[in-house]
């Protein structure tokens, strides 16, 4: 048994998705959400493109939620063999201040809805992703460093990723894949979505995927999630999982260095993009903690070229307390 579990993920360690607007995206994420922004970066593999990554105050691993702004590209299209909504979780009885509060900011979010025994509240950002906010009591437990100067007050900031939802033209396998190679277990089915969590369950390591047979697959664009990260704790740890993946047909990435955090991509059998993602060595390895996010920052091997890069970029004004825990 203590093989297995060495060879597992350990919940959600991030999640990527594709905005338009960067100074859009800026505003609702750190301005009405209240995620800190700890990494302004550029896509690795295209650098013409910022990255963007929020999370709480010191970027624990499971609260960040990251975006590649693409200002000119048409919209994406949900489909099946995506992930289409992200939910967040937020401490338990905050869900009316944040229905205020996204009301005053323009959106409107749809009406409550009970999930697996959690409140949840599905709203839209800007760009048209589908997010929800979960009071969840195991959120509580979770790491977490609150954004002191940011525009929530600590009582209701996000507390990390909660959990993602799929649609998939078959469920079977993909929760193969789960169940077989990632660890994770089924628990339970509501309104169509079929549950699936790892090491017990709990805030952050939670999957729902809805059997979609006739559904078209969607396209890439602003307003679709691109790929759910997992943790796996260390280089060791990374290289078990991956060839776990490797042996089930799944064709893994070798491991790339992103500098924060080392990943393996691959898609599971549905089409979903897949991550494992180490734990560290984490955001401040470059950046003191009361500093992250204030400036453009490069990994080394991109530092040579940074005139090219930032000439590129569009300009992005940073507000509510940015790098000031």
């Amino acid at each position: 048994m203590k093989g297995w579990l060495d060879r597992m993920v350990h919940g959600i360690h991030h999640v990527t998705a594709i905005a338009g607007d960067p100074q859009t995206n800026l505003e609702f994420y750190a301005g009405v959400l209240g995620m800190r922004l700890v990494k302004r970066s550029v896509n690795q593999d295209a650098p013409g493109t910022y990255h963007f990554f929020y999370a709480d105050a010191e970027g624990h691993p499971g609260t960040d939620l990251t975006f590649f702004p693409w200002p000119h590209a048409d919209r994406g299209r949900k489909g099946a063999g995506q992930i289409v909504e992200v939910a967040l979780a937020v401490p338990p009885g905050s869900l009316a201040h944040w229905h205020e509060r996204l009301l005053a900011h323009g959106v409107r979010p749809g009406p409550v809805e009970w999930r697996f025994g959690e409140s949840a509240l599905p709203f839209e950002d800007p760009d048209g992703i589908s997010v929800a906010l979960v009071e969840s009591e195991g959120a509580l437990q979770r790491p977490f460093t609150p954004w002191a100067t940011g525009p929530v007050p600590a009582a209701y900031q996000v507390r990390g990723l909660h959990s993602v939802r799929l649609w998939q033209r078959r469920l079977a396998p993909s929760a193969r894949l789960l169940t077989e190679v990632l660890g994770f277990e089924a628990q339970g089915q509501e309104d169509g979505w079929h549950r699936f969590g790892v090491e017990g369950g709990g805030s952050g390591c939670y999957l729902d995927i809805r059997e979609v047979p006739g559904a078209p697959p969607g396209s890439w664009g602003p307003g679709v999630i691109h790929h759910v990260a997992w943790r796996v704790r260390d280089d060791a740890e990374q290289r078990q999982v991956r060839t776990r993946v490797e042996v089930a047909g799944c064709r893994p990435t070798p491991v790339i260095d992103r500098f924060w955090f080392k990943s393996v991509y691959f898609q599971e059998p549905g089409g979903v993009i897949y991550e494992l993602a180490t734990d560290g060595p984490g955001f401040a390895v470059d950046e003191e903690l009361d500093r992250l996010g204030e400036r453009l920052v490069l990994p080394p091997w991109l530092e040579p070229h940074r005139a090219r890069i930032e000439a590129a970029l569009p300009p992005v004004t940073l507000r509510w307390g940015v790098g000031r825990t």
